[in-house]
């Protein structure tokens, strides 16, 4: 048993691997050691993405089986492979700490992946420390102390049912944990209904927060005075940087621990910067270049997500491009909603119609590539869209995409960045289009229109297409492709 404290405990460890002791981290420990000693078994501790939470609490762990190697812990998180990387940067401390000698057995299976047990005193059932993903069954498991480590994610909080298993399935470790013991959450929140969230969510069916008469310790990466709290690793260029990159959402919910509404996305088409430039497309010394509003386009997205339905009624079906500059701008050029005329039914069917039209879609574009989404009916719309390309004399490449994210994470992914750093431009004629007015009434979860918002996201998130692909033109007139770097074509009639 050792009698260091817990500050000392992670001093002498970080000594040992060469390495200082951030204010951060002090402030942390102290933390977790003042509570432990006052008696106080609910606590949570919420700090910025990268600032090192999970390697101290798994040190907190290495000191409390130093302590008492009777101490049973298990660590939850929201998959099996996060909770045994805590049980591995355990393990690792304890072989190497020179406060935990001993504690190490001589069976090799006491010293698995997912679970270990330490020499202790006592023969007891289960393991010093066991890893358990949250969707795992409990049933039978005894604990002395619980840990919370990520258990709330987007995979297990983005959507209504998702956040009443999460927290069904928390209230089960009630019957796991012994009286007296330590339950810590760890983590960071994912959504304005996060089991984090400081008072209730009325709206949600909540009298009282989650993690109601938790001790609480909340470090965002900002303190209130805008410093830095770890100035050596998040400088604020860095830190502006970050909030950049990432937009207002993620970097609120993430580095600020703010539970965000995901209906706040800032999808204000105010934000938008408006052009009225139409693409220029030119060719000179063997090469081609497109231009648009002055600059040189370099790559370009586009993505349909097809419909059969009545756009009045039903899903529309919406065809998008968006544009890239040298300069990493990102132009939404055009976007339409494709509709089939029942009057030209016996002449082509309703599939073929909306194909054509995506097919001249590209063309008029010069799009190398069209992406599809292949859920629904787009599963057999590849094969007639490349039917109808080649009818054109068109080299388009089409792309069968599945999209697995829940759509209104990923239309808060796309926009939220761009908008906030000023990054999408939008032709006039997108404005004459439904799409505006789906900007403005969106809303997370609710019935509103989000078919051009679903096309245009699928843009935004959809790798661009660069170089080496054929341009699309007609192949009796086909024009060079218009991106740096695309292969050419160079003649070899002369005489030597």
């Amino acid at each position: 048993m050792t009698k260091a404290s817990f500050t000392e405990f992670v001093w002498i460890w970080n000594e040992h691997q060469a390495q200082g002791t951030p204010l951060l981290h002090k402030r942390i420990a102290r933390w977790l050691e003042a509570r432990l000693n006052g008696h106080e078994r609910e606590l949570l501790l919420m700090a910025f993405r990268g600032s090192g939470k999970s390697t101290l609490v798994g040190l907190f762990c290495a000191w409390m089986l130093a302590r008492r190697p009777n101490t049973r812990i298990l660590v939850l998180a929201a998959d099996l492979a996060l909770a045994r990387k805590m049980v591995r940067n355990v393990k690792r401390i304890v072989e190497r700490h020179p406060l935990t000698k001993g504690l190490k057995p001589k069976n090799r299976d006491q010293w698995a992946a997912d679970q270990f047990t330490v020499v202790r005193p006592s023969e007891l059932r289960d393991p010093s420390m066991l890893a358990k993903g949250i969707g795992a069954n409990v049933t039978g498991s005894r604990a002395d102390v619980v840990i919370c480590d990520d258990v709330e994610v987007p995979n297990t909080s983005d959507s209504v049912p998702k956040r009443a298993d999460l927290r069904q399935r928390l209230f089960e470790l009630d019957f796991v944990l012994v009286p007296g013991g330590l339950h810590l959450y760890v983590g960071t929140p994912h959504s304005y209904y996060t089991i984090y969230a400081a008072v209730p969510r009325i709206e949600a069916g909540e009298t009282e927060p989650f993690l109601n008469g938790f001790s609480r310790l909340e470090l965002a990466v900002l303190d209130a005075k805008g410093r830095s709290r770890w100035p050596e690793r998040f400088p604020l260029e860095r830190i502006a940087k970050l909030k950049r990159r990432t937009g207002p959402n993620k970097f609120d919910s993430q580095m600020m621990l703010r539970p965000v509404n995901i209906a706040e996305g800032r999808l204000d088409p105010d934000r938008l910067r408006l052009y009225e430039a139409e693409l220029d497309y030119s060719e000179g010394n063997g090469s081609a270049r497109l231009l648009l509003n002055g600059k040189r386009l370099v790559s370009a997205s586009c993505w349909w997500d097809p419909s059969f339905g009545n756009p009045e009624k039903g899903d529309a079906s919406v065809i998008a491009c968006i544009f890239t500059d040298e300069e990493g701008g990102y132009w939404l050029h055009r976007i339409a909603y494709l509709k089939h005329d029942p009057a030209l039914v016996g002449e082509a069917d309703e599939a073929t119609q909306l194909c054509r039209q995506a097919a001249l879609f590209a063309k008029d574009l010069y799009l190398p590539a069209i992406r599809l989404e292949g859920n629904g009916i787009g599963k057999f719309l590849p094969g007639l869209l490349r039917r109808e390309t080649k009818r054109l004399g068109l080299k388009l490449a089409v792309v069968e995409t599945h999209s697995h994210t829940n759509k209104d994470k990923r239309i808060v992914d796309a926009f939220d960045a761009v908008l906030a750093a000023g990054a999408l431009n939008a032709h006039r004629s997108v404005w004459a289009t439904p799409f505006i007015t789906e900007m403005r009434e969106w809303r997370a979860g609710g019935k509103c229109k989000d078919d051009g918002l679903d096309a245009v996201a699928g843009c935004l998130l959809a790798e661009p297409v660069r170089l080496n692909q054929a341009a699309t033109a007609p192949l009796q007139h086909q024009k060079q492709d218009w991106r740096p770097g695309a292969p050419i074509k160079v003649g070899n009639d002369f005489d030597l």
